[in-house]
Order: structure tokens, then sequence, then C-alpha cells
């Protein structure tokens, strides 16, 4: 149907030039000096709207066909043969064929038709690259973090192993306790919908808080604030994350209960400082993440949740630097000090987010 709307729009645009001698009742080749042969330009690119070369080439070689034939026409018809000349005055002011000319908007409709389907082909396969480019930056969100994909996509040349910066940042771990026993226990199915259900809670309530999932670790999670994307605000971003965190797994622990169904019991963490935050690995296998002494501090205090017996911790100094930072704590908060931790050297004063 689309092929055929075009034989039938030039077929009449020609039909309509050719009347033009019957129409003031002149020699035919009085219609080869009509301007409206400029309307074949239109109807070529008004072709390149379907965004399919084919049809702009169809489109111009029936142009150019119908030209020709009109051409033809003017010269072998009986009725009243047009002469041709080589005078170009002569054929601008009498009813002559100067075939120059007429090759000449023949070869001007080819050639705007090839590359009308040339610059449409090109454009074509550059949005296609566009919609498959976008399709895997959308696909790369989903499995690293969305600034995290922003980098990569952002980056000016080929992202190296080694390359880091050093940035102030928050680092959190998140954790069942007693999941690895759980696993055992349970069902492969019923497993992982537990696992699905706590991290489809944690992860929007990180990123609602400007913080960036690092990564995965079974049933643990590393997020970070501050680390992908700088800020100033990374250590109370991160007490605020944890404050809903907490509260938001405490219901989903209960509502679990109430069903009948495995309820793990949660410990969290919070460390603050600097960290290096870049791409680690070979050029065969790269991966984005932090590393530094807020996250080693960060694991080791999400283990001595256990010993604190407590739900959630963090260190002294990181709470008074997210107060400083705007803060505001919903309740006092108890204070423990020099707390030995195993793994860090030094005794450490704590703070209880939450029991």
């Amino acid at each position: 149907m689309v092929a055929l709307s075009i034989i039938v729009d030039i077929a009449v645009l020609m039909l309509l030039i050719w009347s033009f001698h019957i129409q003031y009742r002149q020699p035919p080749a009085f219609y080869l000096k009509a301007p409206t042969l400029l309307y074949i330009f239109i109807f070529i690119t008004l072709r390149a709207l379907r965004f399919e070369a084919r049809w702009i080439l169809l489109a111009g070689s029936a142009g150019a066909v119908g030209w020709l034939l009109l051409v033809l026409y003017a010269i072998t018809n009986e009725g009243g043969k047009g002469p041709i000349t080589h005078d170009y005055v002569l054929y601008m002011t009498s009813p002559t064929v100067l075939l120059g000319a007429e090759f000449d908007k023949i070869i001007s409709i080819l050639m705007v038709t090839i590359v009308l389907a040339v610059v449409l082909q090109r454009a074509r396969r550059l949005l296609e690259r566009a919609a498959i480019d976008h399709a895997t930056a959308t696909e790369l969100s989903r499995f690293v973090a969305a600034d995290v994909a922003e980098t990569i996509r952002g980056a000016e040349t080929s992202i190296q192993p080694g390359q880091a910066e050093i940035r102030p940042a928050a680092a959190v771990f998140i954790d069942l306790r007693g999941f690895t026993a759980l696993s055992r226990q349970l069902p492969p199915a019923e497993l992982m919908s537990l696992l699905g259900d706590y991290q489809r809670r944690v992860i929007p309530l990180v990123q609602s808080h400007r913080g960036s999932i690092d990564k995965f670790l079974g049933d643990g999670i590393l997020a970070t604030f501050g680390a992908v994307l700088r800020s100033e605000t990374y250590a109370a971003d991160a007490l605020r994350a944890i404050d809903v965190i907490v509260y938001d797994l405490t219901e989903w622990r209960s509502q679990r209960r109430a069903a009948g169904l495995a309820a793990p019991a949660i410990s969290v963490s919070l460390a603050t400082g600097d960290v290096l935050f870049g791409a680690i690995g070979d050029e065969t296998r790269l991966e984005y993440t932090v590393i530094g002494d807020a996250v080693n501090t960060a694991a080791k205090l999400e283990k001595h949740t256990r010993v604190e017996q407590v739900t959630a911790l963090t260190d002294l100094a990181t709470s008074k630097l997210a107060l400083a930072q705007g803060y505001s704590a919903p309740r006092s908060r108890e204070i423990r000090k020099h707390r030995r931790i195993n793994g860090i050297e030094r005794p450490l004063d704590l703070v209880v987010i939450a029991k």
C-alpha cells in the first residue's frame, strides 16, 4: 500500500504537468518548463518520515522515470513535435527541448534521492545504536548502582583497572542474622523469596537517601554514601537511611512472623573515613568498588552487633560527624565506651543506633 501510494502520487503529479500543454494549447515541450516539477522533491522527502530508505528510493526512481517519459513524449509526439535544440536562449523562449537541461533535472532527482537515502540509512543505524546503548545502559544500571552506570557511560576514555579516587564516605553493612543456618532449613524457592523481599525493601531506602549499593554479599548488603557521588552530608545521609531501614525491616519481620514465615533478625553497622573508589580487576573483568578503613571497620562493627546484642551500631566519631552535617537523632542514644572489637587494634567508643 505504501508503494502504491508513492506510484499514484508521482503519477498524478506527472499527469498534472503533462496537462499544461493542453490547458494552454501549446506543444508538449511547453510543459517541460513548468516549475511544478519541484514538487517531486517534496514527495521524495515526505517519504523520509517513514524512516525507511527503500521508500525514498522508490519515490525518486518513480519521479525520474516519470519525467523521462514526459521528455520522450515531448520529443516524439506526432501532434506537436517539440524540436530538439542546443540553444539555451531558444529553449527558454520557445517550446523546444534542450536534452541537457532535461537530463540535469533527472540527475538532480536521482542525486537528491540517493543522498537522502544514504543520510536516512546512516541516521537509522545511529538511532538503532542509540536504542541499543540505551537498553544496555538500562540493563547495566540493574547490575550496578545507577551512579556507577552513569560514571561508566560518561567515561571519556576506556576505564582501566587501578583507576581510583580518594573520597570521604560512609560505609554501611546490612546483614540477616542466621541466614546460613536458615538456608539449610528452607526450600530454595522460599529462601530466594525471603532474600528478594528483604533486598527489595532495603535498596530503595538506600537510594532515596543518596546512597549506592556497592555489592551484595549473599544475604549481606554493602552500601556507600559519598563514594560514588561526592557529598558533604554522607554521614548524616547514612544515619537517616539506617533509621528508616531498621524501622522498615522491623515491621517486615513482624509481618512475616504473623504470617508464619521465617523472620531473621538484622544487623546494621556504619563507619566513615576516606575510601578509595575505583575499578579493580583486569582488562577482562572489572568491578567498581570501594576499599578502605571505613569499609573494614563497618564490616567488623556489623559482626560486633552480636557481641553487644544490638541491631545497629556506629562509632562515636561517625555519630558526631553526622550531627555536624545536620543529622538529628530521633531519640537519645546509648554510648558504650572503650569496646574491644575483633580485628581492630584500639578500643572504640560505640553508639547504639538501634537495640
